[in-house]
Formats: C-alpha cells, sequence, structure tokens
C-alpha cells in the first residue's frame, strides 16, 4: 500500500511539473529583460515586456475591450441557449439530428471565414470596428456551445422536480429559483465558462470583422515572432481572465 501511495505522489508531482513547467517559462520570460543563451535564467528582470505592451501595442485598450465583448458574449449565449437546450434537451424535436448539425457548422469552420464573410454585411450595417459587431461575430460561435452543453441539464428527471413543485403549489418563477436553477447549475456553469473562453480566445473572426479595434488576441499575436517579451507579458494577461473564469466556474458549479 506504501509503494502504491509513493508512485501515486511521484506520478502526480511528475504531472504537476509537465503543467507548470511552461508556465514558469513564460513567466520568467515575460520579465526578462536579459536573457541570452546558454544562461538557465534570465541575467536581468524588468517590466520592459509590460511597459512596450501597453504604450506602444494598445495592449490595455484591448484587455478592456475583450473582456467587455466575452462578458456580454457570454451572457446573451446563456439566454439565448436557454429555450434552444431546453427543447433539444427535453428531447421534443421530432429529427435532432439536422437541428444539431446546424449549430456545429460555425465550430467547424473557420473562425476567419465566417469573419471575413460577415464582414460585408455588418459593413452595410454599420457595425465594423465596432464593439457591438464584436459581440454579434463572437455569439455565433459561442452560441453553440452553450447550447449543445446546457441541453444536458435538461430531461425527464428535471421535468419530474418541476412538476412535483408544482404540485404543491409553486409558481413558475419559484419553481425556476427553487428547482430549475439549483438542478442547471452545474451544466449552467460549464456552460458559460465555454460561452466566455471562445469569445475570449477568438482571434480570426475579431481580425476580420473589427479589426481597426483589435481585441487582445489580435493584439498579442504579431508579437510571437517579432518580441518573445512583450508576447510573454500579453500572455500572462491573456491567461488570467481564463483562470479566474475556471476557478468561478467551478465554485458555481460545486466541482470537485
Amino acid at each position: 500500500m506504501r509503494g502504491n501511495s509513493a508512485t501515486r505522489s511521484t506520478l502526480a508531482a511528475g504531472l504537476a511539473l509537465v503543467f507548470l513547467l511552461p508556465f514558469v517559462v513564460l513567466v520568467l520570460q515575460a520579465f526578462a529583460d536579459s536573457w541570452t543563451a546558454p544562461a538557465l535564467l534570465p541575467q536581468e528582470f524588468g517590466l520592459r515586456g509590460f511597459r512596450d505592451g501597453f504604450a506602444g501595442g494598445g495592449a490595455g485598450a484591448a484587455l478592456v475591450r475583450s473582456l467587455q465583448v466575452a462578458l456580454v458574449v457570454t451572457v446573451l449565449s446563456l439566454v439565448i441557449a436557454w429555450p434552444a437546450a431546453r427543447v433539444i434537451g427535453e428531447r421534443r424535436l421530432r429529427h435532432p439530428g439536422p437541428v444539431i448539425l446546424l449549430l456545429a457548422v460555425p465550430v467547424l469552420i473557420s473562425p476567419f471565414a465566417i469573419g471575413t464573410g460577415l464582414t460585408g454585411w455588418f459593413v452595410r450595417l454599420g457595425l465594423t470596428d465596432s464593439v457591438e459587431g464584436l459581440i454579434l461575430g463572437h455569439l455565433i460561435f459561442s452560441l453553440p456551445y452553450a447550447i449543445l452543453v446546457l441541453s444536458t441539464g435538461f430531461g425527464s428527471g428535471l421535468r419530474h422536480s418541476e412538476e412535483m413543485a408544482a404540485s404543491i403549489g409553486l409558481g413558475s418563477f419559484r419553481r425556476l429559483l427553487m428547482v430549475t436553477f439549483p438542478e442547471v447549475r452545474p451544466t449552467l456553469s460549464v456552460a458559460a465558462l465555454l460561452a466566455f473562453l471562445v469569445s475570449w480566445s477568438q482571434y480570426g473572426s475579431s481580425l476580420a470583422i473589427s479589426g481597426g479595434s483589435p481585441t487582445l488576441p489580435v493584439v498579442l499575436l504579431p508579437f510571437v515572432g517579432s518580441d518573445a517579451q512583450v508576447a510573454a507579458a500579453l500572455s500572462i494577461l491573456f491567461l488570467a481572465p481564463a483562470i479566474v473564469a475556471l476557478a468561478l466556474a467551478g465554485r458555481a458549479g460545486h466541482f470537485r
């Protein structure tokens, strides 16, 4: 038993090292004002990566814009997905296959291709280079994830619980708060997390729809090949909200 425990501990430590090592290197690169071979660690630490990213790259405005768009897209995705997910989850459709295939189309096609196709329409509507255009563009990609994931939270068990609540006199609003939301909360948390991450990480559609008002991925990518320190610094900014969203989704869904 002790041997098995030691093996599991060693394996867990090894896996943790494998997953954490890239992040350690990323943090070192972000603060490495000077790091030349063959040194294993930077010779000089500083904040040049963040200064140049915010000053020349416009990372501050892009970060705020990305957060605004991702949060609004998340809320809209959940609101719009709720009734559609309920219909699919409760198997009310006679032939759900074509509907699910249609929902998967934005996932299968290149975001840049879809964004390019939407650009002409957005120009006519005056939505290019605007937050509203980004929200609509990102919603095309986030909504299918929200619908498909959220649909797994609805089923005969939830319907039975709601019917029992109605039989003892609970109104529709109280049933929603006391029965439906608690039942679907874990699934709702996952759907919200995916909707946020899909919007947050959009590059191709953001570049095609709103290149003049870039999001953080659009600002970050050019630095990957030109300035590794700035790219690493902006990558930390990119990862931070995603990690916070993951923690909040876990807490809301009571994941263990």
